[in-house]
């Protein structure tokens, strides 16, 4: 498993990228088989991916983010969103000071709203930065890929975040996805009541239908929506 990038300053000053690519995950539940690491494993797998097919300079992961709804379950850990900005914000800054004025967020946890804030800010002049992937990438890449759920219903350690890992990083998933679906209905207050609210288990989701070539698929899929995001920024 090799989730950080290996990139010597040299390879950086020969690519000369124009853009850098930031995954950010989290540290939180993702039920009996899946690691705490899950939301960084599967945003810095993006990354890996991305940088394999465009000129764009990978960064290491933020990997603890904004987990409030997971509450007190065990080995669960969060940081305030002001940090997570704060965190953002520096990155971009230093970034800038090296030559690289364009930032790709890969959010790999859905928790983190004020990322959406974060890059509506950076583009108020003129487009710097981008959120990636957004809702329609991974609704498409499901389509694509043929899952069996939809994002609403498959919101946690289900069907995509499993299939990902199966045939990415497959050593991270343990025994006991395939008798772990629960549906966790419509789940109007989980802002209120967080995840414990809709789930005994820490699992909305359906992960008895992950397969390897599903995840395969997926990332093949946002690989290749991830050439608009250049165009839009002007790569």
């Amino acid at each position: 498993m090799n989730l950080l990038p290996t990139t010597t300053t040299t390879d950086v000053q020969e690519q000369a990228p124009r853009v850098a690519v930031l995954p950010i995950g989290s540290f939180e539940q993702h039920g009996r088989y899946l690691p705490l690491i899950t939301d960084t494993a599967i945003a810095s797998i993006i990354v890996r991916e991305l940088a394999a097919a465009y000129p764009v300079l990978a960064l290491p992961p933020i990997t603890i983010s904004c987990s409030h709804e997971h509450g007190t379950w065990p080995g669960s850990v969060s940081i305030s969103a002001r940090t997570l900005y704060s965190m953002v914000e520096d990155i971009r800054l230093s970034l800038e000071r090296s030559g690289i004025r364009k930032l790709v967020i890969v959010n790999g946890h859905g928790g983190n709203y004020v990322l959406s804030n974060i890059v509506q800010e950076a583009n108020v002049t003129e487009a710097r930065m981008s959120l990636f992937p957004l809702g329609g990438e991974w609704r498409q890449a499901r389509q694509r890929a043929g899952l069996v759920s939809d994002a609403h219903s498959d919101m946690h350690a289900g069907e995509i975040e499993t299939s990902i890992l199966l045939h990415a990083e497959p050593d991270l998933v343990r025994a006991g996805y395939k008798s772990a679906d629960h549906d966790a209905g419509e789940r109007r207050f989980l802002l209120t009541m967080g995840m414990a609210g809709y789930t005994e288990s820490g699992v909305i989701g359906y992960p008895s239908h992950a397969t390897a070539e599903k995840g395969r698929a997926v990332l093949a899929s946002l690989v290749e929506d991830f050439a608009e995001h250049l165009a839009v920024l002007g790569e």
